[in-house]
């Protein structure tokens, strides 16, 4: 709610975006994949703060790792994107570190695969809807608005609600969540519209490592040794991707140059 809140105000001070929302609403296409995108984000923000209050942020952390591989093979499977050796190297490296998470935990970790699954198809619905990043999380949060009301409404009437229960100081940190959040999903939505959805996928992997680091010095969370060297593979194929993006980005940098100098 206070995401929608937070994009109702960006719409006011963009001149024109409220068109685009409008058309987006009048577009079942757009509206429907837009709809399950913002099912799949509600199934992720729930299983992540449900993690962070039990103190399962490592175990979060790997669903973030996970979700670059998801998102790599959506991109290749369903959207016929193509990667290099380099990429493919990649891919390989990080998956390798995640089975060695997965055995080092001993047991499924279904956290970390509902978490994956979920961002990676939201990732998916919105590269296919197209919709400008604002417009699109507008449309996302209104649509689960009514879903929230009720929730909400909920536990009002338990008397267990945030600012019931905790006065209004944690309402307003709540309220501030509003930006936190949509600001990397509007960053993130302006990415996918941009990018192949494989490459968005390997650069994820900047999130589960912060993730990573707060949990295991602000949350307290105990990694052992298998996990340590499944989080090193991991960070490894990240730098293997990376250095073979800036690679070739310097190299069509000449290429560029000589094309606008070109006589018109």
């Amino acid at each position: 709610m206070w995401s929608l809140a937070f994009c109702l105000l960006l719409l006011v001070i963009i001149r024109g975006g409220w068109r685009e929302v409008t058309q987006t609403l009048r577009n079942r296409r757009s509206l429907g994949l837009l709809s399950l995108a913002s099912i799949a984000i509600a199934i992720n923000w729930t299983t992540y703060v449900y993690s962070v209050s039990t103190n399962q942020v490592v175990e979060a952390a790997l669903g973030y790792f996970i979700n670059p591989l998801i998102s790599v093979a959506m991109g290749v499977v369903i959207l016929r994107e193509r990667l290099n050796a380099p990429q493919w190297t990649a891919v390989a490296i990080a998956g390798v570190g995640v089975v060695i998470i997965g055995f080092a935990e001993g047991a499924a970790p279904w956290i970390g695969l509902i978490l994956a699954f979920s961002f990676g198809s939201y990732g998916l619905l919105k590269k296919l809807a197209g919709v400008g990043a604002l417009p699109g999380l507008t449309v996302e949060t209104l649509v689960l608005l009514p879903v929230a009301g009720v929730v909400l409404g909920y536990f009002e009437v338990q008397g267990s609600a945030a600012v019931t229960s905790s006065g209004w100081g944690m309402g307003v940190l709540l309220a501030l969540l509003g930006p936190v959040t949509a600001i990397p999903l509007m960053a993130y939505a302006a990415a996918a519209n941009r990018l192949p959805l494989a490459t968005l996928g390997i650069l994820q992997y900047s999130t589960p490592t912060v993730i990573f680091i707060l949990g295991i010095t602000v949350f307290g969370d105990v990694v052992n040794t298998g996990e340590w060297i499944g989080f090193t593979l991991i960070w490894v194929a990240l730098a293997v991707f990376s250095t073979d993006a800036l690679r070739r980005s310097r190299q069509s940098r000449p290429i560029d140059a000589l094309e606008v100098s070109e006589p018109t």
